[in-house]
């Protein structure tokens, strides 16, 4: 496992510790305002940070909240909401946020029908989504830790999620999101009035 360094993001606004082998993408290639997006240089899973607006009624609660994760994700994965299996969600405490802020993670995959394979395309993509809801701001922080796996790439015996075997790649994306958790830190509120 590689070691982390604390890194900055959206301009220093906010700070959390990442892995030292992940890229900043923005200085490979253009990434939209509201989004910090790290890959792996040595492999293919990514890490992304997004500020959006915040979704559903005023209030929270693990119904609100439920749903607004739901919202998301299937943002996330667009129209192939079918291939998407959830796997478990769970309330997430930040270390360095109040922890009146309500915070949720989930663990899903999607699958790749096996008709679109190829040598490239992930047999599946897990994926560990956390949601930030920070109802002030009108805001929600969503981070999203991307985990393909292609054939040939990772070992197929020890993926099982269903039991409870998540393989090397899944096993580090939890340690990546659990050291997000553990030092990610808002240094400038006023990020949110501007994105």
């Amino acid at each position: 496992m590689s070691g982390y360094r604390s890194t900055p993001l959206f301009g220093g606004a906010l700070y959390c510790d990442l892995p030292e082998k992940f890229a900043d993408v923005s200085k490979l290639r253009q990434v939209p305002d509201n989004q910090e997006v790290y890959i792996d240089k040595d492999g293919f899973t990514s890490i992304i940070f997004d500020i959006t607006e915040r979704v559903g009624p005023a209030g929270g609660g693990l119904e609100t909240d439920g749903r607004a994760l739901t919202t998301h994700l299937e943002e996330l994965v667009g129209d192939d909401a079918d291939t998407v299996k959830v796997w478990n969600t769970t309330e997430t405490q930040f270390t360095h946020l109040d922890e009146e802020i309500p915070a949720y993670t989930l663990i899903a995959t999607q699958t790749t029908p096996k008709s679109e394979r190829s040598s490239s395309t992930p047999d599946f993509t897990a994926l560990i989504l956390t949601l930030v809801r920070l109802e002030k701001e009108s805001t929600d922080v969503l981070i999203t830790i991307n985990v393909p796996h292609i054939q040939g790439e990772y070992d197929e015996d020890e993926v099982d999620l269903a039991l409870g075997k998540q393989g090397e790649l899944i096993g580090d994306a939890v340690e990546y999101a659990a050291k997000i958790w553990g030092t990610f830190e808002v240094k400038d509120w006023n990020l949110f009035k501007e994105i």
